[in-house]
């Protein structure tokens, strides 16, 4: 089973979470939409004069496996930057 993993943070931060996830996981494949505008719980991320911060989205599709090294990734990146919304979520998949 493969598993469709999606990460969403703030840009700040995206050098932090993908040098440790070539670091732990050298074959990873993923894409990035660089510029991702939007409204979490605790602020807005728009890009405009108001709300200045951006996000972006990381997606790649991995093992169980990889997908338990990603989730202690994100978790050891949240301890680290408390204060920075990052979302991980994961989708089963099937490849035909």
């Amino acid at each position: 089973m493969m598993y469709r993993v999606e990460i969403i943070s703030n840009q700040s931060i995206q050098d932090d979470i993908i040098e440790l996830l070539e670091q732990e996981i050298p074959e990873i494949q993923y894409t990035i939409l660089p510029d991702c505008q939007g409204r979490g719980t605790k602020t807005k991320k728009l890009g405009d004069t108001t709300w200045p911060e951006m996000n972006f989205s990381l997606y790649t599709y991995e093992t169980r496996e990889n997908a338990l090294k990603i989730k202690a990734i994100i978790k050891a990146v949240k301890e680290k930057f408390s204060n920075e919304g990052i979302s991980l979520y994961f989708t089963q998949c099937v490849e035909l």
